[in-house]
């Protein structure tokens, strides 16, 4: 079985591991400088020495307490940029490594984190709670909240119609999932319509574009340690997850049932997703780019995509939000927006010059 999974997975343009290694160096390193340079970025200029004074106090109690931790710059840095650089971060990781998942649970490279319905059903939940003011009982996050229960939800209403007549498998489930996402974004397209709500629509618009500007400790404390916790899961998965590059019936044959590894890997995906729409809105094409140009660099064994891929996608996100905070003087431009217009051409050209194999026979 590991002959298999290896000779399936060695279709990159770097397959040696000192490469790897240095590569995955190279992420980190450009990971640390990219968010020590990015604190100094913003409308408010701020020195470098400034700001890793603040951090440092902040982290080691090393210096002047009552000097440093004090003032406008240091509510700018520790409560304004710091958060949103650490969200970006978390973003960029969840959505690339769910990409990586997702793609590896359907067996197709074209799918990416909200292919199974899951922005759909955050999308109606969001609109239920704008328009509707469904669940404003949840204080004032409760669109971000009704739009994490939507998209759970659906991944769970999925699951369960994709298990209906027989298990469900990629095809099963990539059916299931645009049947219902179709479902949900007319029941959206419904609610909105027929509300006339101006105020609501303008809401529901700017909150799909996706943003970053809401970060914040509080809900970085909850999604942080659950992206982490999830991503090192997927990565001790690995072996799993390049036999389903094989398909199912080649996987039985080596004596491994995916059925309940899809279906667990959906359910964990869907959590990290909602969490990720909660803080942040909706962000796409991160986690359809990021996967294939990792996997056309080390091929697709996941032991190695799924780090390379969560580093690149964090780096990736840090320097978007800078873009979508600084491309316009006195203005924020909507973090989707940007990664649409970088991310849509990208894609085409990764289509066009793809030079790798997905698994299996592909």
């Amino acid at each position: 079985m590991n002959r298999v999974c290896k000779n399936n997975t060695q279709n990159g343009m770097f397959t040696k591991m000192p490469i790897y290694i240095g590569v995955l160096v190279i992420l980190i390193i450009i990971l640390v400088f990219s968010v020590l340079i990015t604190l100094t970025i913003g409308s408010v200029e701020i020195c470098m020495k400034d700001v890793y004074k603040i951090i440092i106090n902040k982290l080691f109690n090393i210096g002047d307490t009552h000097t440093v931790s004090s003032g406008p710059m240091y509510d700018i840095i520790w409560f304004i940029r710091l958060p949103r650089i650490i969200l970006a971060i978390i973003v960029g990781i969840g959505l690339s490594v769910c990409g990586v998942i997702m793609q590896a649970i359907v067996k197709n490279p074209l799918a990416d984190p909200y292919i199974l319905g899951i922005s759909s059903g955050a999308y109606l939940g969001a609109t239920l709670a704008i328009m509707l003011g469904v669940g404003v009982f949840f204080g004032s996050n409760y669109v971000g909240i009704c739009a994490f229960i939507g998209a759970f939800l659906v991944s769970i209403l999925v699951l369960t119609i994709a298990n209906i007549n027989g298990r469900a498998n990629s095809t099963k489930l990539l059916l299931s999932g645009m049947a219902v996402s179709s479902v949900c974004s007319a029941f959206s397209s419904f609610i909105v319509y027929f509300s006339n709500n101006r105020d609501g629509m303008q809401s529901i618009s700017y909150w799909l574009l996706g943003s970053l500007a809401g970060a914040n400790w509080e809900s970085i404390r909850i999604i942080f340690p659950l992206v982490i916790i999830s991503t090192l899961f997927f990565i001790s998965q690995y072996r799993t997850l390049n036999l389903m590059l094989l398909g199912d019936e080649v996987s039985a044959t080596l004596g491994t049932d995916l059925h309940k590894y899809r279906q667990f890997y959906l359910i964990i995906t869907s959590i990290i997703i909602g969490f990720i729409v909660y803080t942040s809105g909706m962000i796409g094409f991160v986690g359809l780019i990021i996967p294939h140009l990792s996997r056309m660099m080390f091929g697709t064994d996941h032991k190695k995509i799924i780090i390379i891929s969560g580093l690149i996608g964090a780096i990736f996100m840090i320097w978007a939000d800078v873009l979508s905070r600084v491309i316009i003087p006195g203005s924020e431009l909507p973090i989707g927006i940007l990664i649409s217009m970088i991310g849509a051409p990208s894609f085409i050209y990764l289509m066009i010059s793809k030079s790798y194999g997905f698994g299996g026979n592909d």
